[in-house]
This record gives C-alpha cells, sequence and structure tokens, in this order.
C-alpha cells in the first residue's frame, strides 16, 4: 500500500510543479515535497492522529522540506510549497458535501464541509507555523553585530 502512496503523491506533486510552470530542474524535488508530507498524513492517519492535526504536522513538514530545498537549489520556496501541500487539499471532501447539497441532503453536506474548511484551515496553519519556525531560527542563527561604543 505504500509504495503505491508514495508514487503517486510524487507523481502529482511533480504534475502540479510542472502545471505551475516550475523549473523543470526542480520538479522531482517538488514531487518529494509532496511525497515526504502525503506520507507522514497517512502514517499518522494510521497512529490514530486526528485528520486536522495530521493535516497541520504534514503541511508543517513539507514547508520544512521547502525551506531546505529553497535554499540548497536557490529557488523560491512557493515552487516547493504549492506542489508539496497539493496531496493534502481535500479536494474530494469538497466535492462529496457539493454532491451532498445537490441531493438536498444538507445536513451532511455543512459537515463535510465543515471539515474540508477546517482542513483548508490547517494546511495554513502548517505553511504558517513553519515560516514563523524558520524566521525564529534564523534570526536566533544569525551572528549579531557588536555594537559601537561611543
Amino acid at each position: 500500500m505504500y509504495i503505491q502512496q508514495i508514487v503517486t503523491s510524487f507523481v502529482a506533486s511533480a504534475a502540479f510543479g510542472m502545471i505551475f510552470n516550475a523549473p523543470r530542474k526542480a520538479l522531482l524535488q517538488c514531487g518529494f515535497a509532496g511525497m515526504v508530507g502525503w506520507i507522514l498524513y497517512i502514517w499518522l492517519q494510521e497512529m490514530q492522529v486526528v485528520r486536522i492535526t495530521a493535516t497541520v504536522v504534514a503541511a508543517f513538514i513539507v514547508t520544512m522540506v521547502s525551506h531546505i530545498f529553497a535554499k540548497k537549489y536557490r529557488t523560491p520556496i512557493i515552487v516547493f510549497s504549492v506542489s508539496g501541500i497539493i496531496p493534502l487539499v481535500p479536494g474530494g471532501l469538497a466535492y462529496d458535501a457539493m454532491r451532498k447539497a445537490v441531493q438536498n441532503q444538507y445536513d451532511q453536506a455543512v459537515q463535510l464541509g465543515a471539515e474540508a474548511f477546517m482542513i483548508s484551515g490547517a494546511i495554513a496553519l502548517g505553511l504558517l507555523l513553519a515560516e514563523v519556525t524558520n524566521q525564529i531560527t534564523r534570526k536566533i542563527a544569525r551572528p549579531r553585530k557588536p555594537e559601537k561604543e561611543q
């Protein structure tokens, strides 16, 4: 099962990198970022971690991997992070919510829609937490300039 998940998430992320005009040299890294996030998400799901929490953690890791790739390959982080979060996006859940709404099953539509909304928020939170972590780490790691004496 893991092999199928690894291959599918890698291909999906790399393909979205192509769609978003990522440089050809970055497509493998785009696929790798998405693969890492998705495998972590699946692993956390198997450990009975709540979907929202698993999504926050996976989005955080995707963004941290994207920071590493951006620095190493001198490419904007957005190239890797957008492609990397694609497997985490709750498109199927949003589709099911809309289908239930069209079928006049509003109670289920609202429940599914709310879950899709929370997962989307969890992705945004994971991206934000990784960015804040990166900013704090860089600030701590930056050597301080000695103050001039007057």
